[in-house]
């Protein structure tokens, strides 16, 4: 029986794949390779919709997936960075949320489960990546108005929970909370976690991937 990420964590150090959109930058993808047919009514430009691309170009998506794999990583991320309703509402693809989450956990999963198959001593697992969205909880996006928000917690986590919802169904080993910025945002996504887990009745790790600047203005980034 395959051991759980929890399991084999406290054995050894897994690693993470590496990033999804400049990955996906190395194809030079068109307009049409986002677009398709099927989204040929949306209107808008949907390049750098890079989510969209696991219903439009699979294939990308499964290669670059396979080329971590190949490299060592024993966790890759669906490339869902970006998808919650909050953020897909810039490209007027929201509804299509659900599908977007459910297409890039099966992506991740077989191929997951074709490297597991390969060599079961190194499980390979599936992490939910869950992005920090365009908006901000904690922060006026008008200067004149200190007091407005684009958005309320509970706006924000009930997108997150619907993301979350779909990831757990398609069957993520954990989830991944990355690229934190707005503490509060990140607090929504907690919560939203624990709600999905309540409502698929499937509970897997939470994991925080967190990016501040010190005071003299460099990056610095870490994980739990």
């Amino acid at each position: 029986m395959k051991k759980t990420i929890s399991q084999i964590v406290s054995e050894r150090i897994l690693i993470l794949d590496g990033a999804m959109g400049t990955m996906i930058q190395k194809y030079n993808l068109k307009e049409e390779d986002f677009r398709g047919e099927r989204f040929a009514h949306i209107p808008g430009q949907l390049k750098g919709n890079n989510d969209l691309l696991c219903l439009t170009r699979p294939d990308v998506i499964q290669d670059i997936h396979r080329k971590y794999l190949e490299a060592g990583a024993d966790i890759i991320e669906t490339n869902t960075f970006s998808s919650t309703t909050v953020s897909m509402a810039d490209y007027h693809v929201e509804e299509y949320v659900r599908e977007i989450n459910l297409a890039a956990t099966r992506l991740a999963r077989e191929l997951a489960d074709e490297y597991t198959a390969k060599s079961p001593d190194k499980p390979r697992f599936v992490a939910g990546s869950v992005g920090p969205t365009n908006k901000t909880c904690s922060m006026s996006p008008d200067v004149n108005n200190p007091a407005f928000r684009a958005l309320s917690y509970d706006e924000l986590a009930a997108s997150y929970q619907q993301q979350m919802e779909a990831m757990l169904e398609g069957g993520v080993d954990a989830i991944l909370i990355e690229t934190i910025f707005d503490t509060l945002n990140a607090k929504a996504a907690i919560f939203a976690a624990g709600q999905a887990m309540k409502a698929t009745g499937i509970e897997v790790p939470v994991m925080l991937s967190v990016t501040l600047s010190d005071i003299g203005g460099r990056t610095l980034s870490g994980q739990t």
